[in-house]
């Protein structure tokens, strides 16, 4: 009875939260959908409002660019966590854990205090409207640091003492040794930044003048007119800002699964 009870509290949790999606992917196939929920079997479904997407911007440049971007952001983050994580878990330096509270502590500071004075920073060194402004702010991530010290905490201190009894310096142990068993954690973070990079529309906006070089939150924000708005088309858009998110999770949902049970993720 508790068996039972449990899988039709799951199910009815997973049908909740795929009702956004399925709504989206409904409004999208209904011609001249307005907000109002749509019928869940369109009388004339059709792809109207995929076309007038590609019609309406630049849409295949603007993906290429938040693809990049993200992956770029993603990688850039990966190793810049990962080799301050070793070195908080790892070294021993005067005012460590001092550095790490400091650290952690920008975790409680907002993007919107930040966007003035990184605007001023990216104007002085003549990098406004520039793919360089768009992937300054994310090259390193302080819940990166965080979450991948857990890992290189969890990793047996004895695989280290070995390898340096080898010859092995920090360098050789944090890629022969560490990184390979920090590969769910590595998973789970890749997957949280790349949709952080993703989605991000606040610093493009400011940052970015010309359409070639917009990202595609930013482009679909174009699509809402001053009076009017076609929603088919913006939930056209919507959806296909989703699939990459979800392949990629998918991809990585066993190691995502063992890095949020190692690592303590709530």
């Amino acid at each position: 009875m508790r068996r039972a009870a449990l899988y039709a509290g799951v199910t009815v949790g997973a049908l909740v939260m795929l009702f956004p999606f399925t709504w989206t992917v409904i409004t999208s196939l209904t011609p001249g959908a307005g907000l109002g929920t749509p019928d869940l079997i369109p009388d004339e479904p059709g792809l109207d409002a995929y076309r007038t997407l590609l019609d309406a911007m630049p849409f295949w440049r603007i993906l290429a660019n938040s693809l990049w971007i993200a992956v770029a952001s993603t990688l850039l983050q990966l190793v810049t966590s990962a080799m301050a994580a070793y070195a908080f878990a790892r070294l021993d330096f005067p005012g460590r854990n001092a550095l790490f509270l400091v650290y952690l502590a920008t975790l409680m500071v907002p993007m919107q205090v930040l966007v003035v004075p990184l605007f001023i920073e990216m104007r002085e060194l003549n990098l406004v409207d520039t793919y360089a402004a768009l992937l300054a702010p994310s090259i390193a991530s302080a819940f990166g640091v965080f979450l991948l010290r857990q890992a290189v905490a969890q990793v047996p201190i004895e695989l280290d003492e070995a390898a340096t009894i080898d010859g092995a310096g920090h360098l050789r142990i944090f890629v022969s040794v560490v990184w390979p068993l920090m590969r769910p954690a590595l998973a789970t973070f890749a997957v949280l930044a790349f949709m952080s990079s993703w989605n991000s529309f606040l610093w493009p906006l400011v940052v970015i003048r010309s359409p070639e070089l917009m990202t595609l939150p930013l482009g679909l924000s174009t699509l809402h007119g001053q009076f009017t708005t076609e929603w088919d088309v913006v939930m056209a858009g919507s959806v296909i800002s989703i699939v990459p998110i979800a392949v990629l999770y998918l991809a990585a949902q066993k190691y995502v699964i063992q890095g949020v049970a190692r690592s303590g993720l709530k």
